[in-house]
């Protein structure tokens, strides 16, 4: 079964959805929840030496810093697909297709058990300047395999 040249190809990892709502969603009620239960409970006056007044703010304080990292870092990454003259972002609300001549630069960071890609544009458009995929490591790299074109496209 040959692949179309037109059709787009979907080059993030599979587990961008899971990533992106999954585990903010569980951290986020998970801790929400024990972060107002602290607040709402009065039978304890002390948590080990520190005064629960005390533990209070700085768990609080250590929830509302983790939200902002987690949605800076997690929720705003994009699903992408590619085929040989535009690549396509969607936020699972918004579909966007980019040529690829907008693209500024591409970095790719390798982590231990996955990579991320930041897209830099050109111009800031509906997603911003900067988007950020979790890559399927397989898929992305069979794809620019595939299409060299797009190698000398982003090159430029």
């Amino acid at each position: 079964m040959s692949e179309n040249q037109n059709t787009p190809v979907h080059v993030s990892s599979s587990m961008t959805l899971l990533i992106k709502f999954g585990l903010p969603t569980a951290w986020l009620v998970f801790f929400g929840a024990m972060t107002a239960a602290m607040w709402f409970t009065n039978d304890i006056n002390a948590i080990g030496d520190l005064p629960v007044g005390v533990f209070r703010i700085i768990f609080t304080v250590s929830f509302v810093i983790i939200a902002l990292i987690i949605y800076w870092s997690m929720m705003r990454i994009k699903r992408v697909e590619m085929d040989e003259h535009f690549f396509y972002v969607t936020d699972y609300f918004k579909n966007v297709r980019y040529p690829y001549h907008q693209i500024e630069k591409v970095v790719e960071k390798d982590y231990l058990f996955f990579k991320v890609i930041h897209i830099t544009l050109k111009n800031p458009a509906t997603f911003g300047k900067k988007i950020t995929f979790v890559s399927s490591r397989e898929r992305f790299n069979l794809f620019l395999k595939n299409h060299p074109q797009v190698i000398e496209q982003l090159n430029h």
